[in-house]
């Protein structure tokens, strides 16, 4: 049986030209979280990180961000989500 990761980091960027997958690139980042899964599904319906003042549904097939609060707001227009594994995860 596949297990998912129970931790990502969610990298915002100002810009984004790809396809809206994971990356290990952490360049340009303007801000940086660790999330980690709480065992619940978001409205979404993937499962739910939070860390670090965001709070994400992420798909953790694709590694898609589906839904995404940060400090409780929506993303600002002109920024772009994008995950990367965690460090030590």
């Amino acid at each position: 049986m596949k297990t998912h990761p129970q931790r990502f980091e969610i990298l915002l960027v100002p810009k984004f030209g790809g396809d809206g997958r994971a990356t290990g690139d952490t360049r340009g980042a303007l801000r940086s979280a660790i999330v980690v899964a709480t065992g619940e599904t978001g409205a979404s319906g993937y499962p739910r990180f939070v860390g670090d003042g965001m709070e994400a549904d992420i798909d953790p097939v694709t590694r898609s961000v589906e839904a995404l609060l940060v400090d409780g707001a929506e993303l600002d227009y002109g920024l772009s989500a994008r995950v990367a594994a965690a460090e030590d995860g």
